[in-house]
């Protein structure tokens, strides 16, 4: 089956982090596209990515914030599809700075939701994180406002060319702000893992099977989904055991706003989940702008949850070295 993504003229907010890369390398390489817009906020983080993709005629590159919704109307002329990455994400920072957090991750938002309406994009994805389901800290608070909005978004969209849908996922091996890189640098120096919590669980995603999942999201849409991918778990203990063999852990507790299991989908979520193939799909709590349930879809078990410690699919420690070895 053909994408609708080829030929076609797409933006990702946030573009420069490694998704964002990961994006724009797929979109160049194997999906044929047309235009690939590159919006963010950070000049040297763009300097950096030119350069490693070169003058490609298909880029074009826009400094700016999201918070400014004159330069993303701007930014979205002529587009067709949106991939909304940008977010400030940090935990702790958000503790600290809540405000600014609601300003990027909320306000952020909803100006997407009205530059793409306003400029006739015709698909939005917007990235969530499994901290927006049940969250308990600021940032994940941020990120279910902002998922609640992108699918109601659809309802006064209803008359327009433009529909949104939410894609969240858990861990993203080999993205920036991993864990990872920081143990095998302890490792090598011969010093002790920090944990903060041997009884952690999380789920996990390769970048490439994030790549892979957001894309496949804009041909199966018709909006107001918010699809979960079906993933396996790692026990944090075991991720640190295929990072460095035999090293010495130590237990340092959980941080503020830290969840010891994540969850995708909470169990008052549960009656409006389907399973349907790769995916999860929860369905909105309204759809009156015409939303269609997916006719294979099977029911998730109603009054369960999809948490990290309650998967049915979990990595082992050489499934993790395999993974790691490759990223």
């Amino acid at each position: 089956m053909t994408s609708v993504l080829a030929g076609s003229s797409i933006l990702i907010t946030g573009g420069t982090g490694s998704l964002g890369k990961a994006l724009t390398r797929e979109l160049l390489t194997n999906r044929n596209v047309g235009r690939l817009v590159i919006l963010s906020r950070d000049e040297l983080k763009q300097f950096e990515m030119r350069q490693q993709f070169g003058d490609d005629p298909r880029l074009r590159w826009f400094l700016g914030d999201i918070r400014d919704v004159g330069r993303l109307r701007r930014a979205m002329h002529g587009v067709d599809y949106v991939i909304h990455a940008a977010a400030l994400k940090q935990v702790d920072t958000a503790e600290y700075n809540p405000f600014e957090f609601v300003e990027t991750n909320v306000r952020g938002s909803q100006n997407v939701i009205e530059a793409a309406i306003d400029t006739g994009v015709a698909r939005v994805v917007a990235l969530s994180t499994d901290k927006a389901s049940s969250p308990i800290n600021l940032y994940g608070a941020t990120k279910l406002a902002a998922d609640r909005m992108f699918i109601a978004s659809n309802h006064y969209a209803a008359n327009y060319r433009t529909r949104f849908a939410v894609v969240r996922y858990g861990n993203v091996s080999g993205s920036r702000g991993s864990i990872v890189p920081k143990w095998r640098e302890l490792a090598n120096a011969g010093q002790p893992l920090p944990i903060t919590d041997r009884r952690m669980t999380r789920f996990w995603i390769t970048l490439p099977q994030a790549v892979e999942f957001v894309l496949a999201s804009f041909d199966v849409m018709t909006g107001g989904e918010l699809y979960v991918p079906r993933i396996p778990s790692v026990r944090i203990t075991d991720l640190a055991e295929a990072v460095a063999p035999g090293a010495e852990t130590v237990e340092i507790g959980i941080r503020p706003g830290e969840k010891l299991h994540e969850e995708m989908i909470a169990e008052d979520d549960a009656r409006r989940t389907l399973v349907l193939g790769d995916r999860f799909v929860v369905q909105p709590h309204l759809s009156g702008w015409g939303y269609t349930t997916p006719a294979d879809g099977v029911p998730f078990p109603e009054g369960e949850s999809y948490r990290s410690d309650r998967n049915q699919k979990w990595l082992s420690v050489d499934d993790l070295r395999t993974i790691l070895s490759a990223a």
